[in-house]
């Protein structure tokens, strides 16, 4: 089923903006903000010495997908959550912790349960 659209209010008074299922997240139906508001709304939220000097939101990509990796998600899940279409451009972005590569050793060490 299409998420709901409708018209949406700009806040500032003037014309409101029409949604569309692209406007809309798939996963919660709320609206999306762009890059460029999400970018300046995390700024906003986290500068310490004025604007600009926040968390940058790309870091925050980084971090979403190795945690989501760390957590068991499969290769096609996280191309599909980054919308990546090759798998070398998501290397970039995952990065296994050392406590996530020891426990994956682990499975193949001595004393791991082997099944074959």
């Amino acid at each position: 089923m299409a998420a709901p659209t409708g018209r949406c209010s700009s806040g500032t008074g003037g014309p409101g903006k029409y949604l569309t299922d692209r406007d809309l997240c798939p996963d919660t139906g709320l609206a999306r903000l762009s890059y460029d508001q999400a970018r300046d709304l995390l700024d906003a939220a986290t500068a310490t010495d004025g604007p600009g000097t926040g968390w940058d939101l790309h870091e925050l990509r980084h971090s979403a997908l190795t945690h989501l990796g760390e957590s068991g998600a499969s290769l096609l899940e996280l191309m599909a959550k980054s919308r990546h279409r090759k798998a070398e451009n998501l290397r970039r972005y995952f990065k296994p912790s050392p406590q996530a590569m020891r426990e994956l050793t682990s499975l193949i060490g001595p004393g791991a349960s082997r099944t074959h």
